[in-house]
């Protein structure tokens, strides 16, 4: 049986879906409101302040409480680690990161590409690399496998770029 807290929940997800984001943010206002221990509802507020209002500092909040709340809704996880990998916060996207990886919910795929993400961001390519990799050998689905199968070649590119040439492909001559 659906409580009214989820019943609710799933009105203000259909609000989202049909871009009624003023009656779905007071659903879920209402929802915290009543039952302040719904993690989903805290993610989806979290999810609204960062995406339409751009209050990164209540988002952060709400995902922070969401995953306090509810250990193993790995939305929230998605969303925090989204909000860091913005922020450029790397040093705390990876202990978060790791963190997951202790996590039965979280697809660790998914993980692997995060740390992939941030460290390509930190042009840190061979790292990437070798996460790309780990998220690859860890999915079950042939379009992600895809997906981490360009994350490397994009890589490698940038990595050929960056390493150093064996022989100078220019000549500077000073006068």
């Amino acid at each position: 049986m659906v409580t009214r807290t989820e019943e609710l929940y799933l009105e203000a997800e259909a609000d989202i879906r049909n871009n009624n984001f003023t009656e779905a943010f007071s659903k879920y206002e209402q929802i915290i409101y009543e039952d302040p221990g719904f993690a989903p509802a805290h993610n989806s507020i979290g999810w609204m302040f960062k995406t339409q209002f751009d209050n990164l500092a209540k988002a952060e909040l709400h995902f922070r409480a969401a995953i306090k709340l509810d250990k193993n809704y790995a939305h929230s996880y998605f969303h925090l680690s989204s909000l860091l990998l913005d922020l450029e916060r790397f040093d705390e996207l990876e202990i978060f990161l790791d963190d997951c990886l202790q996590i039965n919910a979280i697809d660790k795929s998914w993980v692997f590409h995060r740390f992939g993400v941030m460290n390509e961001l930190k042009h840190h390519y061979s790292r990437a690399i070798d996460f790309y990799k780990k998220a690859l050998l860890s999915s079950l689905y042939n379009e992600k496998i895809k997906e981490y199968q360009t994350d490397i070649e994009r890589c490698e590119i940038k990595l050929s770029i960056v390493q150093p040439q064996s022989k100078p492909w220019f000549r500077f001559v000073r006068k």
